[in-house]
């Protein structure tokens, strides 16, 4: 028979936990996420190294002491409003797994209309032979076409040295790193060669509009902050591109979705000649600006 509290804290450390209790446990702290019991179970598969698949169907598994501290460290991050990609170091972006850190904007699914477009350009292009990406971060939008373009050399560029860097990881990790040309460059500014395709997923968040957004908290505000009016950065790229874009070619720039006339007027000023379209995302938000320049 114990007698002695201390005897308890020596028993504590051994008394385990199943998986589904711990899950239940993260799902209440995370009750004010979308989607909590879906987070709480990347969680665990992060923590267990484990297809969220496997975590469902071992729910009666136990934790050992060193697991359990660690996922529920990860819950309370989570909870405290950190995005959950930093927090696993992942993200999936059109049917790929990405390595992200904070040094990088996390890829979202509205940016899958962006490779949409350009492969069916692509497609209807088949001499074009090379694309840029500008500000490629994780390099998603760079990896995705180079996955679904096989003839297709790309240039990914960015001026973060960090980004470069972690975009880099994920090339090789896909096996594409003979094919993706980095540059560490501001826009275009360094890059001397031209390209058929000109995809950007550029910072256009109005400044004024920035401070008022959970994601300035935690993702990189130079990968956000699009200046005053949102298109600083795609106006310069605008005026840099026509040293660079081959023609026939394309230009797709993700836009913020109230900037969709403004940046619609922009581009229209300044390929007078070219066939400019504004796309939306899947929720029917302003989400593409297509610039298709005729030969």
């Amino acid at each position: 028979m114990l007698k002695k509290p201390s005897d308890w804290q020596v028993l504590k450390p051994m008394l385990q936990i199943s998986i589904r209790d711990c899950l239940l446990e993260a799902q209440a702290e995370l009750s004010l996420l979308d989607n909590p019991q879906h987070s709480a179970i990347i969680l665990m598969a992060h923590v267990l190294n484990r297809p969220k698949t496997w975590i469902i169907a071992h729910g009666n598994e136990t934790l050992g002491e060193r697991q359990k501290t660690e996922f529920f460290a990860l819950t309370k991050r989570l909870a405290q409003g950190e995005p959950l990609p930093y927090i696993t170091g992942k993200q999936s972006f059109y049917g790929l797994d990405f390595k992200v850190s904070p040094s990088v904007l996390i890829p979202r699914p509205e940016t899958e209309r962006l490779v949409d477009e350009a492969s069916l350009w692509l497609r209807a292009n088949p001499l074009a032979s090379h694309a840029l990406d500008v500000g490629t971060g994780s390099a998603c939008i760079a990896i995705s076409l180079a996955k679904n373009h096989p003839a297709l050399t790309i240039t990914a560029l960015d001026i973060s040295e960090d980004a470069l860097n972690l975009a880099k990881e994920n090339a090789q990790l896909h096996g594409l790193q003979d094919r993706i040309a980095f540059q560490q460059s501001d826009l275009l500014a360094n890059f001397t060669g031209q390209a058929d395709l000109i995809c950007a997923n550029l910072p256009y968040i109005p400044s004024a509009t920035l401070a008022e957004l959970s994601v300035s908290a935690w993702e990189p505000v130079n990968a956000l902050d699009g200046g005053q009016d949102g298109l600083a950065f795609i106006r310069r790229l605008l005026e840099q591109s026509h040293a660079v874009l081959k023609t026939p070619g394309l230009i797709l720039l993700e836009i913020e979705a109230s900037t969709g006339e403004p940046a619609m007027d922009l581009a229209k000023t300044s390929y007078p000649k070219a066939n400019v379209d504004l796309l939306k995302d899947l929720a029917e938000y302003n989400r593409l600006i297509r610039i298709e320049v005729p030969k």
